[in-house]
This record gives C-alpha cells, sequence and structure tokens, in this order.
C-alpha cells in the first residue's frame, strides 16, 4: 500500500513520514519536509490537546499557528498509550520511512513503544528524536520549551544592552532552529538510505537535542574562550567582532541596520558620509582597529543618521553600494515589492478561512515550483482515507472512535 500526496514533486518526494510530536520544533521539521514533497501525516491524540492548537495567534476557534505549521500534513488521531491504538500504530509503521517524535526520553518506551517493537513492526524505519536534553545525559530526563533552550545554549546571554538584563526574542526561535536541524537530519538519512546498496539497510535512530542545536549555530565561541579567554557578553545591536555594524536611528524615527565592515564597502560608506578621509584615519583603517574603536565610529555614523531623514539616508547608501534595510515589521514585508515579486508570502487553501497567509517554500529548486501546501488539518480529518487504506471497515473504526483510540 502507497499513500498518495498532493504534492507529487520535490526532491523529497515518495518519502513518507509519520509525525506524531507535538507543538513546534518537531512537527516544523516534517512541515519543511511536507515543502519538498514528502507525505506527512500528522498524529496527534483524540481530543485534539496539541498546546499548538492553543498558542497564539488562534481566532476564535481556529487555531492560525497550528494551521501554518502543520500545513501540507493529513491528519490522523490515535491514542497509541491504549492497547488498541498501539496496536493500531505498529501496524501502520511499515507504510512508512520516518517517524518523528518529541517525548522526553524513555516515554516512547513505557508506552510499550522502545526502538526494538518499532524496528519489527519496521526495520528500515528511521526515527527522529527530538528532544531538549538529547537520549543521554544528566539532563535527559528534563523538560524544555525554546527559551529554556535558548538560555542554556548560550544563545541569550549574547542578546540586550551591556548594562541590562538578557533577552528572550518574542518567538520561539529555538524551536525553528532545532526544527531546521531535524528536518536536516531526515534529508541526511534519506539520501543515506538512497545510495547504491543501501536500500535495505536498517533505519537509523537520530538523537537531535535541541539545545546541541542552538549551541551549533554559535560556532566559534569555545574556541574564543579556550584559546583567548574571552567571554562574548551583550554588545546591544552593535556587533564587537566587525565594524561598523549597528542599528541607527534616523531623524524621523525610523531604525535601520546597517554593515560596512569590509574595506571597500566602509570607503564607500565614508564617502556617502561626506566625510572619506576617515576611510585612512589609523583608528579606522582595518577592522581590527575599528572595532578596537567603536565608540568613535559609532558616534559618528549615529550622528549622521540622526541628522537626515530615512528616505535621504536611503537614497544614498543605495547609490554607494552600502547593505542596510530598516528595521520590517510583518507589514512592511506585506507591503515591499520585492517579497512580492518573489511571492515570498504564498495563500494556503483553508477549509475555514478560505484560505492563508504563510512564507514561502525555502530553498527554491530550479524547474520545481510547488503548489502551495493546504493549512494544517483537523484533528482526525483523514482517519477514514488512512485506517481504510490500512483495511479497516467503517464498523471497526465506529468501535475504535467510541473507545477514544481514534
Amino acid at each position: 500500500m502507497t499513500f498518495e500526496q498532493d504534492q507529487s514533486l520535490g526532491p523529497l518526494a515518495g518519502v513518507r513520514i509519520l509525525d506524531m510530536a507535538t507543538v513546534i520544533a518537531a512537527p516544523f521539521s516534517s512541515t519543511l519536509c511536507a515543502d519538498m514533497g514528502a507525505d506527512v501525516v500528522k498524529l496527534e491524540l483524540p481530543d485534539g490537546s496539541d498546546p499548538l492548537r492553543g498558542l497564539a495567534p488562534v481566532k476564535g476557534d481556529l487555531a492560525l499557528y497550528w494551521k501554518v505549521t502543520n500545513r501540507g500534513k493529513r491528519g490522523i488521531s490515535l491514542d497509541v498509550r491504549k492497547p488498541a491504538g498501539r496496536e493500531l500504530f505498529l501496524r501502520m509503521l511499515p507504510e512508512f520511512d520516518v517517524l518523528v517524535e518529541n517525548f522526553r526520553t524513555g516515554t516512547l518506551d513505557r508506552w510499550g513503544l522502545d526502538i526494538e517493537t518499532l524496528r519489527r513492526a519496521n526495520p528500515h524505519l528511521t526515527v527522529l528524536r527530538l528532544t531538549g536534553f538529547g537520549q543521554t545525559g544528566p539532563y535527559a530526563q528534563r523538560a524544555g520549551f525554546a527559551r529554556v533552550f535558548e538560555a542554556m545554549s548560550g544563545f541569550t546571554n549574547l542578546t540586550g544592552e551591556p548594562s541590562g538584563a538578557p533577552l528572550h526574542m518574542n518567538y520561539p526561535m529555538g524551536d525553528m532552529v532545532a526544527g531546521l536541524f531535524g528536518a536536516f537530519a531526515i534529508a541526511s538519512a534519506i539520501a543515506e538510505r538512497r545510495r547504491p546498496g543501501n536500500e535495505e539497510m536498517p533505519g537509523q535512530e537520530i538523537d537531535l537535542a535541541a539545545t546541541e542545536a542552538l549551541f551549533r549555530l554559535l560556532e566559534p565561541l569555545a574556541v574564543e574562550y579556550e584559546q583567548l579567554g574571552q567571554v562574548r557578553e551583550r554588545a546591544g545591536n552593535r556587533a564587537t567582532y566587525t565594524a561598523p555594524s549597528n542599528m541607527y536611528a534616523t531623524a524621523d524615527g525610523q531604525w535601520v541596520s546597517l554593515v560596512a565592515s569590509s574595506g571597500p564597502i566602509f570607503r564607500r560608506l565614508c564617502r556617502a558620509l561626506g566625510q572619506p578621509e576617515l576611510a585612512d584615519d589609523p583608528r579606522f583603517a582595518t577592522n581590527p582597529s575599528r572595532v578596537r574603536h567603536l565608540d568613535a565610529l559609532d558616534g559618528l555614523i549615529a550622528g549622521w543618521f540622526a541628522a537626515h531623514a530615512y528616505t535621504d539616508i536611503a537614497r544614498m547608501l543605495e547609490a554607494h553600494e552600502i547593505p542596510f534595510s530598516k528595521i520590517f515589521s510583518i507589514a512592511d514585508i506585506v507591503d515591499d515589492p520585492h517579497f512580492q515579486a518573489r511571492q515570498a508570502i504564498v495563500r494556503l487553501p483553508d477549509p475555514d478561512l478560505g484560505s492563508i497567509p504563510a512564507p514561502c517554500v525555502v530553498p527554491r529548486f530550479a524547474g520545481h515550483a510547488p503548489t502551495p501546501a493546504r493549512s494544517g488539518p483537523d484533528v482526525g480529518e483523514h482517519n477514514g482515507e488512512i485506517y481504510g487504506a490500512l483495511g479497516l471497515t467503517s464498523d471497526e473504526m465506529a468501535v475504535l472512535r467510541e473507545a477514544g483510540v481514534i
């Protein structure tokens, strides 16, 4: 038996993923795979109690976050903690290449779904286990959320003003970063499996710790600490490793992020400022010297920004090919001609709202323009389709539904 999918094109076409994870990080992994053509089935409890269904934004009883984060998936409901649910789950597994889960380490074992049991049902099954701290180590049993991952990884220690508290952003970035690594892990496992001679290899068990995913992004911090004895700290909007790279306020209240840290770009910036001689000032002639004299350099640039309106600044910076951007809100993104030209926001067909906006598929493969996937499924929306394909009759499904199994 094979499951049919609307998105038959894409580099992951033919890959079948069963996503039993909750909330954001691991489901985002499988959503990224769905964007690339994988056939993803989203499994949730019959009572629809996944916390993502109540996470803002919501509109009345419509879970908007759920709709976009689980786009492109078909949905089934199943309680694998019940014996009949466990039996049905194991019966389904041979139909999938990948299982995605994010329960605390050992949870599936307690439900009778340890890795040996999963492998007996499907020896080729790859299992992505996305947890806060991994399958081993003293913190393996801890619960975790995005802000915990961000705090423990060192990420949050770098955000905020030097004299102020560390700052979390108003978005679960830790979940999204972990989700990216999850999708990369799934694609890597599929690539290995598709190599000639590996078709019958056992499936992979992937141990992905969200805290490690975030720490992986902070590449030079460990060597900086060991070799130079430096602990990188908060520096506000300023970069302390390259200069100038900061955020500046214009005369009319716009905030602009500017980076002019290479030698040629800095010379062009000096000309834009009307002070070309600054490029030869010993304080600013090289990036290391500019970093050592950040206060003086930022003071000069900030004064220039404060004396001009944004439109004038944008015109001058563009004329001198200086990398910059005003700080965009979502309203700016929606109205921006570049985002519009590239169709960076797509419309997802939605049974409740007609269609809803969401970010486009990233990255873009030449010759492949995927049709926007539909929004995330309702609880058990595709039970009949998927369980029927397994051979369950309507009467059998009615019994399981009455027992709270599906």
